[in-house]
């Protein structure tokens, strides 16, 4: 079967190679020819391990290719796959202007039956617009051409997303027709070996599935980050409280880890998705307003302990900085903490050498583009950072910092003091070495 993805960011490029790798006829459509002419190259837009290697193979089997001409790659196509990015607009709502215009050109080349499947997040009723705005395209056309709409939100996690795609724990699927709910089927079968993962609902329902899925995650982390402010005050240890809440059955102990807040592509603009969604039914979603303030106020944990430390004296300050991206395995720093917390810094009067494994030369763009980019060194390792800091704050846990030499690292900062943002060290181990070190929700 022929498949058209269009979009080649992280859910399009990622979705593609495991299409192709699965065997099927994948052609991955952008805009970008300097994008479509470094992945023939090897060079991929976006760090996710195993990416490189997977697309270069499917490459030589001939089971993918890239390409800016969406009109040729439509002939013959059963399914298009709609994976163009829906960013957060400055008012909180979704930006559907690449979706929409995705669906104007799929409506302007459409020549037989195909099934459109979106699986950008879109709010809840994206899928009926795309399927109006083909239709009108087609109806200009004065030509009769069958097509169905399809919603087949995402669930991949950003450093595992391969693994993800290829062995997902469930597919979800909205549609209106059996012809679309088979080809779907026929599409998924390869990942649906070992149980039955295809989960098959309405189209609304599929769409607000996505965005219930990424704000209930959202949730978890906000709350538990409200206990941890409160474990310090009430002289308790977080840690303590994660594993014996998460060991009960109805809850799990994923996403229960006390932090800087969350970041990344999804929660942040997902949550606020859903919140402008109520408001355009005259409903207000209190919990998630809660959510994302509270997610807001986190980034500022570390911030808040280093002045309280410093007595406010943070002028001339060298601060060091490990982790960048929003979370390990990943170089995306999309609404990072770690934005947020140099942001601070540098406002404070302090300057920043920061270390990321794969991160610093996306956060260093990022900074070019904006500011006080002259006020941020970078380091070639973690203890090269710490050499003339006087304070390291740690934002994201990467294997390379939880397996840092705690003894090393003491010693090269000479008793000045750790802020972690991601409770890295064991307090124990923390506490029998005299290490001057300052966690989450750990007193």
């Amino acid at each position: 079967m022929k498949i058209v993805i269009v979009g080649t960011g992280y859910i399009g490029l990622v979705t593609g190679v495991c299409f192709a790798e699965k065997g099927f006829d994948v052609h991955c459509i952008d805009l970008d020819q300097t994008k479509i002419d470094n992945l023939y190259k090897g060079i991929m837009p976006i760090y996710e391990h195993g990416l490189k290697e997977m697309v270069m193979s499917n490459l030589e089997r001939k089971t993918i290719s890239f390409s800016t001409n969406l009109k040729e790659s439509m002939i013959g196509a059963k399914t298009i796959f709609i994976c163009v990015g829906t960013p957060m607009n400055k008012d909180g709502h979704a930006n559907l202007s690449y979706v929409m215009t995705c669906a104007e050109n799929i409506g302007d080349y459409i020549d037989n039956y195909v099934c459109v499947v979106v699986k950008s997040t879109v709010p809840v009723g994206t899928c009926d617009k795309v399927e109006t705005i083909i239709k009108n395209k087609i109806q200009d056309r004065n030509i009769n051409i069958e097509f169905d709409i399809v919603s087949n939100p995402e669930f991949l996690k950003e450093g595992v997303a391969i693994d993800d795609c290829l062995s997902p724990d469930r597919v979800v699927i909205g549609f209106h027709t059996d012809k679309s709910k088979t080809i779907m089927s026929k599409l998924y079968e390869p990942f649906n070996l070992n149980k039955n993962k295809l989960i098959f609902m309405d189209i609304r329902s599929s769409e607000l599935t996505k965005y219930t899925s990424n704000a209930m995650l959202a949730t978890r982390v906000s709350f538990m980050n409200e206990i941890a402010a409160l474990s310090e005050k009430v002289n308790a240890n977080i840690d303590y409280v994660r594993k014996g809440i998460g060991s009960d059955l109805r809850i799990g102990p994923k996403f229960l880890n006390a932090g800087t807040g969350y970041g990344g592509s999804c929660f942040p603009k997902d949550v606020s998705a859903l919140i402008k969604t109520a408001q355009s039914v005259d409903h207000s979603l209190e919990i998630l307003k809660s959510v994302h303030n509270v997610n807001e106020k986190q980034k500022y944990v570390l911030i808040d302990k280093l002045k309280e430390y410093l007595s406010n004296q943070l002028k001339d300050k060298l601060i060091a900085v490990w982790g960048l991206s929003f979370k390990p395995d990943t170089d995306d720093i999309r609404d990072a903490p770690s934005i947020t917390i140099v942001n601070e810094l540098i406002n404070s009067g302090a300057s920043v050498i920061a270390y990321d494994p794969v991160a610093i030369d996306v956060f260093k763009s990022y900074f070019e583009k904006h500011q006080f980019s002259e006020q941020i060194q970078y380091g070639k390792d973690p203890y090269d950072v710490l050499k003339s800091a006087d304070a390291l704050l740690i934002v994201t846990e990467w294997k390379e910092f939880i397996n840092s030499d705690i003894n090393k690292v003491k010693n090269i900062l000479e008793n000045k003091p750790i802020f972690d943002g991601r409770n890295i060290y064991d307090l124990k181990v923390a506490t029998d070495i005299n290490l001057n070190y300052f966690s989450i929700g750990r007193a």
